[in-house]
């Protein structure tokens, strides 16, 4: 069966190939790989060289590779959900990769190097990927069933067992799922949701459910008026009742459907959009603007999908209720009264808008205020008397107030009186039909019951005008983080992400920065780098210019405010020079790509700027190398642990490595928490490492452990110190 797999495998050294093709395959990016034969060349190095590819293959084409490992137990589920993804498939003569573009009924869909999609039973496909792992321990097994005396009937399904058992936990295969990047194009994103899909289901369902219940009234209404009233009338009338209910149910799944998936699009993107904000701007929008900002999220999320499902459904009742008017009574006059007052209803919507947005100014600079304050209250008792400590609240609350009464009234008004205005004045717009001039008892039923169809519908749309408002002024707050996510950092040369080292051929430099380190030697230069913050702001760094070479240590000493921690931020990547330029192995930060030069040159900030995040010590102390789960950097950071001296720590927690950390796990010190800053930054492997005072909360003899841990792994130090 193996061989049956392996012949729809791709080779390690066409990797960046094949996730092109699976790209092409399932329309998740338009872009090539214009460097695709360097990359497929560099591939086929080793293993770990072959995912560095894979993962820089999709950065250029602009698409999300997540891994994963699938383990013995959960292979087949993840078979069966994870694609479009990559399986690395292992063999004797090294590891091969299978494109799996789709599962269906029992098997998967495979692009074999051919480029024809092929299928494959699921069975077939996890025991070739569990067979390299059952081989140890199959004869052992088999023995323990022969001397159990298993019947040859059980055999099977009691191998399976104990194999289970024995290697549930063990990872077989690595798996690459490819999707788009939540920073990619929103009708992109939509598509591959399946939203315009279940969209288009939603309005049939709607559409066939208001026909329907037309149709019920009309029969129902036609046999009373007729006289006609008998069993065949009332059944008619119940089986249109009932078709309504498979309509009902796929309206209830399609708005569900679209309210789930285009929530988790929109969290995704805030999410990358935050990671993705400039530090600075975080800072200066305070506390309290950031929580209003999560607040909003939160309303953009649950009112905009609310309020375009609601609009949805009403535009279509409210096209229905046209059409009942014009088959009733006064069959001009009603239809072009409900036109008018659907436009009155559209201007006292522009009206709640302008009430709406300064009431949501006013509730979040409130909301400001008194964030700002409970965070700053103990300086404010220190720095201001006892009479100043209120300043400004009354006014502000008055504030507050005097809009939320303008604003109440104004929702008053547009979701109550315009409903019950339109059925007393189409009413007596009707009357003069009904008792000047006659009608038929059918024509006035149905202009009644056009009245009050559109009287719903005009209650719905403002409803859904109301969800609306509040999510478009909502969305002005986090209007910044959605764009943030678009701002894509260059993804540098797929040669470079994928090898680690310059190219063959020399690349050009600005005149005046001297030539180019030889080929794997590192060099780190900034050359008359200036940087100011804001426009029209101070400027911090003037025409600087510093060069770094492997196995040097620098040491930068100055004044708070002089620059220190900003020429890090720079040469970290963190940060872009106003002018100047800055070099890594004489490649600028486009050609590298943002992400592999932070990969490269590991900046520490200052402990105010670092974070343990909620997860186990391993997680925290990996994260820049993304294998918490390997036992070889498990072990070794288990030595730089030691070497720092944090080896009683370990000793004191239960799990060692595995514990927990974070607000809800264990409490670190000052000073732990600083060394562990520094393993996750020896740990990522860099060939640069900025320490911004990270030994500023060390007692001198574990300063001294930690500086001569450092010095020693480090290829190039730099070290900000006060004098």
């Amino acid at each position: 069966m193996s061989s049956d797999v392996r012949q729809y495998a791709w080779p390690a050294g066409r990797a960046a190939e094949v996730v092109e093709v699976l790209a092409r395959e399932r329309r998740l990016s338009d872009r090539r790989l214009a460097a695709q034969g360097r990359l497929r060349a560099f591939a086929a190095v080793d293993r770990s060289v072959m995912r560095r590819g894979i993962t820089a293959a999709a950065e250029v084409l602009g698409i999300d590779a997540e891994p994963l490992d699938a383990t013995y137990a959960d292979v087949e589920r993840v078979v069966r959900a994870a694609a479009p993804a990559l399986v690395e498939l292992p063999g004797d003569d090294g590891p091969c990769l299978l494109a799996l573009t789709g599962a269906r009924r029992g098997a998967v869909r495979l692009v074999g190097p051919d480029a024809q999609a092929h299928a494959v039973p699921v069975e077939v496909l996890c025991a070739a990927l569990r067979r390299a792992h059952e081989q140890p321990h199959a004869e052992l097994v088999d023995g323990m069933l022969r001397a159990a005396q298993v019947p040859a009937g059980r055999l099977a399904r009691a191998r399976t067992a104990m194999l289970g058992e024995l290697l549930g936990a063990a990872p077989v295969a690595g798996v690459w799922v490819l999707s788009r990047s939540p920073g990619g194009a929103v009708l992109g994103q939509a598509r591959s949701a399946r939203l315009p899909q279940t969209l288009g289901a939603l309005v049939g369902a709607h559409t066939g459910q208001h026909v329907l219940s037309v149709l019920a009234w009309w029969t129902i209404g036609f046999a009373a008026m007729r006289g006609r009233w008998d069993a065949g009338w009332l059944l008619a009338w119940t089986l249109l009742l009932a078709s309504m209910i498979p309509f009902r149910l796929l309206a209830l799944w399609s708005q569900g459907r679209i309210a789930y998936a285009a929530g988790a699009l929109l969290k995704r993107r805030l999410l990358l959009g935050a990671l993705r904000m400039d530090p600075q701007e975080t800072r200066r929008r305070g506390s309290g603007q950031l929580l209003g900002t999560v607040i909003e999220s939160e309303a953009v999320e649950s009112l905009t999908v609310s309020g375009a499902l609601l609009g949805a459904a009403a535009s279509i009742e409210a096209l229905v209720a046209f059409l009942v008017l014009c088959a009733g009574a006064a069959s001009t006059l009603l239809p072009a009264l409900f036109v008018a007052w659907l436009a009155l209803s559209g201007g006292l919507s522009a009206r709640f808008w302008v009430l709406r947005k300064r009431w949501t100014g006013a509730r979040l600079s409130l909301t400001h205020l008194l964030t700002e304050r409970m965070i700053g209250h103990r300086t404010r008792l220190a720095q201001q008397s006892p009479e100043h400590w209120h300043d400004g609240e009354d006014e502000a609350l008055a504030e507050y107030a005097s809009v939320s009464r303008a604003m109440d009234g104004g929702a008053t008004l547009l979701l109550g009186a315009v409903v019950r205005g339109w059925i007393l004045v189409s009413l007596t717009a009707l009357a003069p039909t009904l008792f000047r001039y006659g009608g038929t008892p059918t024509a006035l039923a149905v202009a009644v019951g056009g009245i009050l169809l559109a009287a719903r519908a005009i209650a719905k749309l403002n409803g859904s005008f109301a969800y609306l408002a509040d999510a478009a002024i909502a969305w002005r707050q986090i209007a910044p983080l959605f764009h943030a996510a678009a701002a894509a950092e260059p993804p540098g040369d797929p040669f470079l992400a994928t090898t680690g080292a310059p190219p063959a051929a020399g690349v050009a430099q600005p005149a005046g920065c001297g030539s180019p380190a030889p080929e794997g030697r590192l060099r780190l230069d900034a050359f008359d780098v200036s940087y100011r913050y804001g426009s029209g702001g101070r400027v911090v760094l003037d025409r600087c210019s510093v060069s770094i070479s492997c196995g040097e240590r620098l040491l930068l000493l100055g004044p708070s405010g002089c620059g220190k921690s900003t020429l890090l931020s720079l040469l970290g990547g963190q940060r872009t020079q106003d002018s100047g330029v800055v070099l890594l192995h004489g490649l600028d930060r486009p050609t590298v790509g943002a992400a592999r030069w932070r990969q490269r040159v590991a900046l520490v900030p200052q402990f105010n700027e670092n974070f343990v995040l909620t997860g186990t010590l391993a997680f925290n102390l990996l994260m820049g190398r993304g294998d918490a789960t390997d036992a070889a950097a498990l072990n070794e950071a288990e030595v730089i642990c030691h070497e720092l001296g944090l080896g009683p720590l370990l000793s004191r927690m239960p799990n060692g490595l595995s514990q927990l950390l974070g607000e809800t796990g264990w409490q670190l010190s000052h000073g732990e928490r600083s060394r562990v800053y520094l393993a996750r930054a020896l740990l990522q492997q860099a060939e640069v490492i900025l320490l911004d005072e990270s030994f500023a909360a060390l007692d001198p003899p574990t300063l001294n452990q930690a500086l001569a841990c450092t010095c020693a792994r480090a290829p190039a130090l730099v070290v900000v110190a006060h004098p």
